[in-house]
């Protein structure tokens, strides 16, 4: 079944009061694009939504609103993990070239720790636009490769190798490989 985005997108919107000129504003993004993206014409990147979702405020476990893990839960098999991102790119229809999934560990709120795995295939890009969050992350390239760029600094990371900054430093993550790159990262407070 596939997940709506400019459906979801625009209930929230109205069930705030915020016209999309107005959500626009405050999301510092164009009106057409959330015209766009409510009318499935758009599919938003990860760094999109979330500044979008900031204007609600709202984080992207929210906008999913995906079954809440219970609380106390202590292990988690593969299949538990919540899935964040990789819907976005059903609103496109692509071949897979470019996508991303986010998969968090548990219910990031209740320990204000996000825990992901990530996966890029070859081409993916959180955007342009880059991601900037009152956040500290980190984490390690578990195979492929991965551009990172943070502020003036961009480094090609390998499995093996790490990161970790401070997340009010714009950053933006890239797979230029041809395989695609898989990382486990943390994040605190959460960001999606």
């Amino acid at each position: 079944m596939s997940f709506d985005v400019g459906g979801r997108l625009k209930e929230i919107r109205a069930s705030a009061g915020l016209s999309q000129r107005e959500l626009a504003a405050r999301s510092g993004v164009t009106h057409s694009l959330i015209s766009l993206i409510e009318q499935n014409r758009n599919s938003p990147s990860v760094a999109s939504l979330r500044k979008i979702l900031d204007g609600i405020p709202m984080s992207m476990v929210n906008f999913f609103d995906e079954e809440r893990v219970p609380r106390g839960k202590v292990f988690f098999e593969a299949g538990d993990l919540l899935d964040l991102t990789s819907r976005l790119h059903q609103v496109s229809g692509g071949s897979g070239e470019g996508r991303m999934s986010f998969r968090q560990v548990g219910d990031a709120k209740a320990h204000n720790l996000q825990i992901l795995h990530e996966s890029y295939e070859p081409g993916a890009d959180t955007g342009v636009t880059m991601l900037k969050h009152d956040s500290h992350e980190g984490g390690v390239v578990l195979s492929g490769e991965l551009e990172i760029t943070v502020g003036d600094q961009i480094k090609i990371l390998g499995p093996g190798d790490a990161y970790l900054f401070d997340s009010r430093t714009p950053h933006r993550f890239r797979n230029i490989g041809a395989a695609r790159c898989e990382v486990v990262s943390a994040c605190t407070p959460p960001y999606l």
